[in-house]
């Protein structure tokens, strides 16, 4: 297409915002870049290009493999798996020990505060509130934290992470997105507040905010402790067992593709209603692979990273743990309120197949991910702090006594799967949007999602007779 051509269409783009108020900015953005990717696909058809395998280079036979339709998808599958085993794995022994130091601590400083004479209110508020719930985000957070972004930093400057959206471009181009979105929702494994600071390397601003929108349907380590502990407890019997582990591993497994297959759903039909338009070329410099320099890319990975989210997540989850102190050891009548929370929740939950003390359980874990599971304990045992057991056979004896069936389990995985982004990623969201009205729908999508999914798994098992 000739430059003059190219200069029409934009003057075309400038007459019509001049006759249609309704015209913002941002649209007018769009626009331009949609008629740039446009003006270069043209472009792009008319090069002449030759087969990869009369390349002699090493990085072009890497390529006819890494990229291929045959083999691409499978290495990336077991690669991409491999870094998630890791990351799972490597996090078990580090977040044992950082819990150890931290509830050592805490130990000290209960000493200290009931030497002190300080309040008993004011020493549940600081100690058992605040300082508990930070410590399990802390040891919970950022050990996986820790090992993914490395990893996923390696793996970048190894020069792979482009093949990856390469070879995921068709699916995304299918959901009228972007196939740099593949790297957002894989930076959402680690964390979806990351996930969704690096859709700034989407162009578009229309695919940028599609993958904004549908970055929390893949999960963030911090639903991993919820979604593991309850696969092992309720479809396995010990933990030690090596067949459970292997049938929880497959069932996690098969929640992240159903949280792929929701992502490129959602994006669908984000891209036929509200962030209508068709999806650009995916125009990537295929860098050559080289030798990763590991130390730089775990000091950038550690501190633009790893320290970044941690350091928001700390910022919510300290207060959070004061108020679900409060509510639990505040009474109205001879039950606290966070009994009578659950009491009125519980018409709703029982609806969906969970509970009022699951659905609460959500609610209070808002800030982080992490302590939704400890804050269901807590409710449970009405302790009125939260708590964890040592074992997961008392979990299991705890949740069935309280009425937990597989359905109950399985409506909880997918809801702590699919339901609403916690503070930080909400944070993240108007941070990098800007916009009150991205932030609301980045919170009801999922919401709505997790909601109608669980309403209809409930529903199909009591119809026939499953639950």
């Amino acid at each position: 297409m000739s430059s003059a051509e190219g200069a029409k269409t934009l003057t075309e783009i400038y007459s019509e915002v001049e006759r249609d108020h309704r015209f913002k900015r941002k649209a007018l953005v769009d626009r331009m870049v949609s008629d740039i990717y446009s003006n270069a696909e043209q472009i792009a058809g008319e090069v002449v290009t030759r087969d990869i395998s009369q390349r002699g280079s090493w990085d072009a036979r890497l390529d006819s493999i890494l990229t291929s339709r045959w083999l691409g998808f499978p290495i990336m599958a077991v690669l991409l798996g491999l870094v998630f085993w890791i990351t799972v794995k490597g996090a078990n022994v580090p977040s044992e020990m950082i819990a150890t130091v931290l509830f050592s601590l805490e130990e000290k400083l209960s000493i200290w505060f009931l030497a002190s004479g300080v309040p008993g209110w004011l020493y549940g508020v600081l100690v058992l509130g605040m300082y508990r719930t930070l410590a399990w985000v802390v040891s919970v957070m950022l050990p996986p934290m820790a090992i993914f972004f490395p990893l996923f930093t390696l793996l970048e400057d190894l020069g792979y992470l482009p093949r990856v959206a390469f070879n995921l471009d068709s699916f995304f181009r299918k959901a009228k997105a972007c196939g740099k979105q593949a790297l957002t929702m894989c930076m959402g494994f680690g964390c979806n507040a990351a996930g969704i600071i690096s859709c700034r390397i989407i162009d578009s601003p229309r695919e940028r905010l599609i993958a904004l929108l549908t970055n929390n349907f893949v999960p963030c380590n911090g639903r991993f402790p919820t979604l593991i502990a309850i696969a092992i407890v309720f479809i396995g019997g010990t933990f030690a067992s090596i067949g459970d582990t292997i049938a929880a591993s497959v069932v996690i497994t098969g929640l992240v593709m159903l949280g792929i297959a929701v992502t490129l759903l959602i994006s669908r039909l984000l891209s036929a209603t509200v962030l209508k338009g068709e999806p650009s070329s995916l125009i990537l410099e295929m860098p050559p692979y080289r030798v990763p320099q590991v130390g730089p890319a775990i000091y950038r990975s550690i501190i633009d990273r790893t320290i970044f989210v941690l350091a928001r997540a700390v910022k919510v989850a300290a207060p959070a743990g004061a108020v679900i102190w409060i509510l639990g050891n505040v009474y109205v009548g001879e039950m606290s309120v966070i009994g009578h929370l659950a009491s009125w929740l519980n018409p709703l939950g029982r609806t969906i197949g969970l509970d009022g003390f699951i659905l609460l359980a959500f609610i209070l874990g808002f800030p982080a991910n992490e302590i939704v599971l400890p804050i269901l304990i807590m409710c449970y045992l009405s302790t009125g702090h939260m708590q964890e057991f040592e074992s997961l056979d008392e979990l299991r004896t705890l949740l069935v006594d309280n009425g937990w069936t597989l359905l109950t389990a399985v409506n909880a995985m997918l809801f702590s799967l699919l339901h609403w982004p916690c503070a930080t990623t909400i944070l993240t969201v108007f941070k990098e949007t800007g916009s009150r009205k991205w932030t609301l729908l980045a919170f009801a999508i999922p919401t709505t999602v997790a909601f109608m999914v669980c309403f209809i798994v409930a529903q199909c098992a009591r119809l026939f007779g499953l639950a």
